[in-house]
């Protein structure tokens, strides 16, 4: 079986996370790294022990390379993703898959004309307390579901905002608290309830300077089943809480914590019931990044890798393709434009 050679663009915060997923893998290896920054790239290469390159092109043109993984700010990952596919490297890009649907497009189209591979990272899904509930969704143990609600209420100090300057831009955050923090709550959310038919939200920067986004919202969905829903976002919650996920029905609620599971609760009791209580009511494992974004395990992305490996050997299809991933950045480019609109906006887009 050939080895996969993996390398990642932007060699930020995030690249991190990446290189110790992919080093967690068998049979893949972490063959390069690419940043415009001579320094980030050379303290890279020191830390993971793979090539650098300060050139695109060079970089694309490593002969060990299979699959690039995009971890570069969220508003530059179009052109890093259509360089990667146009050199015919299957392509993982980081939350958000872009930062508008009309980008996501782009990159979708630009995979497919190169016949390579697309996934869009949402390492939440792979967690077992998600499944567990995407599950019991399709078992119908819900009965009718009315409300599914998501709350991100995390802390970000200003130093943070202040650390990159394309933090908290438009342009290359292409939003605050949603597009940045909520998105992978969002995505969950999405992904268990299936399509948003309507938002009208409120957003607002209530606590922190200098920056173009909101770091507060607060939105009103309707979905395509007839359920309702909220989704609260911010980063001005002293001192950070756990992101929440509520799913109620007319049989049946659960409410998710970060990894854990606070409630579940069923008409039907079932012989798995009591034993899912007493293993996932228990205390998260990480702190999720609610009050420090650097305090996330990479164990999620390293089974959403793998997943996407078994994909490119098998020929299969991607489970987060980027039709998947585009999803949520649907949902709140709807939000914003509500938002600023001061009108019900209607999706999809």
């Amino acid at each position: 079986m050939k080895t996969l050679g993996f390398g990642v663009i932007g060699l930020g915060m995030i690249s991190e996370v990446h290189a110790k997923a992919i080093g967690d893998m068998n049979g893949c290896r972490l063959v390069a790294g690419f940043d415009s920054s001579e320094e980030r790239a050379v303290q890279f290469g020191r830390a993971y022990g793979c090539r650098t390159y300060t050139s695109l092109d060079e970089f694309l043109a490593d002969p060990d390379l299979d699959i690039v993984t995009i971890a570069t700010p969220s508003g530059l990952h179009l052109e890093g993703a259509i360089a990667a596919a146009e050199a015919k490297k299957h392509v993982i890009v980081e939350k958000p898959l872009e930062i508008t649907k009309q980008r996501c497009n782009q990159i979708i189209a630009a995979c497919a004309a190169n016949g390579v591979k697309l996934a869009g990272v949402f390492p939440s899904r792979y967690h077992e307390a998600p499944k567990l509930i995407k599950r019991a969704i399709e078992q119908g143990r819900f009965g009718k579901i009315v409300m599914a609600d998501a709350q991100v209420k995390w802390f970000r100090t200003q130093a943070y905002y202040d650390s990159g300057a394309w933090r908290g831009t438009w342009k290359f955050d292409g939003g605050g608290a949603l597009m940045n923090q909520s998105i992978h709550a969002i995505d969950l959310l999405q992904w268990f309830m299936g399509d948003v038919s309507e938002v009208f939200a409120f957003t607002d920067t209530l606590s922190h300077e200098r920056i173009e986004v909101e770091d507060t919202a607060v939105a009103v969905l309707k979905f395509a089943n007839g359920a309702m829903g909220v989704i609260e976002g911010t980063t001005s919650a002293y001192p950070g809480f756990l992101k929440k996920i509520e799913i109620l029905g007319t049989k049946g609620s659960v409410v998710m914590e970060e990894e854990s599971i606070i409630a579940w609760k069923f008409e039907e009791e079932l012989p798995e019931d009591q034993a899912i209580r007493a293993k996932y009511f228990h205390g998260t494992s990480t702190g999720g990044g609610a009050s420090d974004p650097k305090a996330i395990g990479h164990h999620g992305h390293t089974m959403l890798f793998g997943s996407i490996v078994d994909s490119i050997r098998n020929d299969s299809a991607v489970e987060i393709s980027g039709e998947s991933a585009r999803n949520a950045v649907e949902i709140i480019e709807g939000i914003y434009r509500s938002a600023q609109s001061g009108a019900k906006v209607n999706l999809p887009l």
